[in-house]
């Protein structure tokens, strides 16, 4: 099993950055993939972006392409999305995800999930 808990939520201004970071533990090891993603209110989750745990790919929504970056760094055993460029529509409870299955990392399948950290961007 991997635990995983979300930090660096907060309020912050249409085009200010804030960055997220995902601490996991547990079967780090087992790590494959590992993902953002948000649901804002009435709305269902969306996928945000997703990195290949070890090599380092990368993939994002076409929403945030350009403004956010994932990351990681294996030494912490922590991920982080850092957001640039906000918008009041990134306005969500980001949740970190991942996944010990050999799956692309265009997936959307994930076993492993955060509690959440709730962004909002005023206008």
């Amino acid at each position: 099993q991997v635990q995983l808990v979300e930090s660096g939520g907060g309020l912050v201004q249409a085009g200010g950055s804030l960055r997220l970071s995902c601490a996991a533990s547990g079967r780090t090891f087992s790590i494959y993939n590992m993902a953002w993603f948000r649901q804002a209110p009435g709305k269902e989750r969306e996928f945000v972006a997703a990195i290949r745990w070890s090599g380092g790919s990368t993939y994002y929504a076409d929403s945030v392409k350009g403004r956010f970056t994932i990351s990681k760094d294996h030494t912490l055993n922590t991920g982080y999305l850092q957001m640039s460029s906000l918008k009041p529509e990134d306005t969500a409870l980001y949740y970190c995800a991942a996944t010990r299955r050999f799956l692309p990392i265009t997936t959307h399948e994930y076993e492993s999930w955060g509690q959440g950290t709730q962004v909002t961007v005023s206008s």
